[in-house]
């Protein structure tokens, strides 16, 4: 991991940590000569990037409600293959033209990113279809539902080295997660000993439709042959997080899986634990359920000098320990209480009085969500670069193979031990 790598527009923009974390280390990325328009009061701005969006679900119509957000982005063309989701286009992005078949898309030579948000274990053909079609691409998160092909996956987009491949591994292009990220980076923390994180929401994951056939393809998360499960849907993203701060992969797993609540006849577990030993002798505990929603989704970093925990609203804190050293900044930001425990409150884009008087329950307007910073990214990707994005292929493929080994232990209770091999993509 090299921090410098980690620089960005606006990126720690009126931080109250910024001289702390300090970017003197950041490599200038020399920009190619952007393609203006002239605006009525005699400006420029950048001309929008032509997107066509494959998958038209509750994530893909997320995706277009926050591509309607960026002015880079243009979204002239939707593919699904369900009718209904075709006429829910029209309401909703009336500009964009329908297609049931995602070649139509690819054989259009004015668009010039297709942003695929369809099933997992549907990725692959669209996206090898994608780049060899010569688009920019953003895949979602899982890049794929095995390990055979993220791989292929990850080789195309490999070969494609004049093309930008992005996997929705939001947290990467995340201001929040990537201030805190230098600021561990530091040594704040002090020698890390141990990680903890959780996603936990009561719901069941199963979908009704009229259609047996389109109740079927809606529950794919359900199905054994397809589904990751709550480690690979869920759980990947927070995962992503922990190899990304602790600089490493895991070295081994223990999982286990059980239905604790969802007895309808699923095969897949409904609560699951996982513990990941990592080379340094750190482990992190990792569990997941869809029978319970307290206390939400967190993750933990423990360390000899103080301990840092993000939460889901994008916040997180810094709890310090009496024998810690002092940094000099934490004198002047603010203080949040957690039961017994006193919380620095860890801030990207405030200043020191905003942040004063800021509610720490309260999600700050002028923040926008995870996807939105990564969809920026990856417009602004297609006009100053292609540079390598946060969240690359070999990021993405990575993920792709923890999750599926992880996976593998928790439904079958046991431990497995990672291969480094198997993070080869040769």
């Amino acid at each position: 991991m090299d921090p410098s790598k980690l620089d960005r527009r606006n990126f720690l923009k009126k931080s109250s940590l910024a001289t702390l974390f300090g970017l003197s280390g950041a490599t200038e990325i020399k920009a190619a000569p952007l393609p203006l328009r002239p605006e009525p009061d005699g400006s420029v701005s950048r001309e929008p990037v032509n997107c066509a969006l494959i998958g038209f679900g509750q994530w893909g119509r997320e995706i277009a409600a926050t591509m309607a957000r960026l002015p880079e982005a243009n979204l002239v063309a939707v593919c699904d293959d369900y009718d209904v989701m075709l006429r829910r286009v029209q309401r909703e992005v009336p500009d964009a033209t329908t297609h049931t078949d995602y070649r139509e898309v690819l054989d259009n030579p004015d668009i010039q990113a297709v942003l695929i948000a369809t099933p997992t274990h549907l990725h692959r053909d669209i996206a090898q279809a994608a780049l060899e079609a010569g688009k920019n691409v953003y895949c979602e998160a899982p890049m794929a539902s095995t390990v055979e092909d993220a791989k292929a996956i990850a080789q195309a987009a490999r070969a494609a080295s004049d093309q930008i491949f992005q996997v929705g591994q939001l947290y990467r292009s995340n201001p929040q997660h990537r201030s805190v990220f230098q600021f561990i980076r530091s040594g704040a923390l002090g020698r890390p000993t141990m990680a903890r994180a959780q996603w936990h929401a009561k719901q069941s994951w199963r979908r009704a439709s009229p259609s047996r056939e389109r109740e079927r393809s809606l529950n794919w998360r359900l199905d054994p042959d397809v589904s990751l499960g709550l480690i690979g849907e869920e759980g990947l993203h927070q995962l992503d997080v922990a190899f990304w701060i602790l600089d490493a992969l895991p070295v081994a797993v223990t999982g286990f899986g059980q239905i604790m609540l969802w007895n309808d006849g699923r095969q897949l577990p409904d609560t699951i634990q996982a513990v990941f030993e990592f080379p340094n002798g750190v482990h992190l505990l990792y569990d997941a359920t869809l029978a319970s929603s307290f206390d939400a989704a967190y993750e933990l970093y423990f360390g000899s000098d103080s301990t840092v925990i993000f939460r889901e609203n994008g916040k997180a804190w810094m709890f310090k320990e009496v024998d810690a050293p002092m940094l000099g900044w934490e004198v002047y930001a603010r203080k949040d209480k957690f039961y017994k425990e006193t919380g620095i409150a860890l801030l990207a884009n405030a200043t020191k009085l905003d942040a004063q008087n800021q509610d720490p329950t309260a999600d700050d307007p002028n923040v926008e969500s995870p996807l939105w910073y990564a969809l920026k990214d990856f417009m602004d990707n297609h006009a100053f670069g292609p540079y390598p994005p946060a969240a690359d292929y070999q990021r993405g493929f990575e993920a792709v193979v923890v999750a599926v080994k992880a996976h593998e232990a928790i439904t079958q209770n046991k431990k497995v031990a990672f291969d480094a091999a198997w993070f080869s993509l040769d």
